[in-house]
């Protein structure tokens, strides 16, 4: 993705590990542009590969969270659309996936409710291996 206004963006990194990238082209580390705020009822459940929908007005909106931000990946990252569930459940993460937040537990930082900031670092790494 490419860069944005900083007052109305924020470019993260994301990055998959644990055989996650396998749903995202098989690359393991993308650096991404999402809207600084969002309005909540645009979060529809997987669509499309429609364009995201356009950011509200810093005071009209929420801003960007762990919860925008999976729904994001998985409405405009994810390529393997047959296997959303591998990646989500419901509007969280699937049970099995360690989310680190600038190296630390997401546990630690509000799970769904923690703001992202701008140049935040956000790690999926799958526990969950066949055998």
């Amino acid at each position: 993705m490419t860069s944005s206004d900083p007052s109305t963006s924020l470019t993260l990194t994301v990055e998959f590990g644990g055989g996650m990238e396998l749903l995202f082209s098989g690359i393991p580390c993308h650096t991404i542009t999402i809207p600084r705020f969002h309005d909540p009822s645009t979060l529809s459940p997987l669509s499309s590969s429609t364009p995201p929908p356009k950011a509200p007005e810093p005071s009209e909106g929420r801003p960007a969270d762990i919860r925008y931000l999976i729904w994001w990946l998985r409405e405009y990252l994810l390529t393997d659309k047959g296997r959303p569930e591998l990646f989500v459940q419901g509007d969280s993460i699937r049970p099995g996936i360690l989310i680190l937040i600038n190296s630390c537990d997401w546990e630690l930082e509000g799970e769904l409710e923690y703001e992202v900031k701008d140049g935040d670092e956000i790690v999926f790494i799958s526990t969950l291996h066949g055998g």
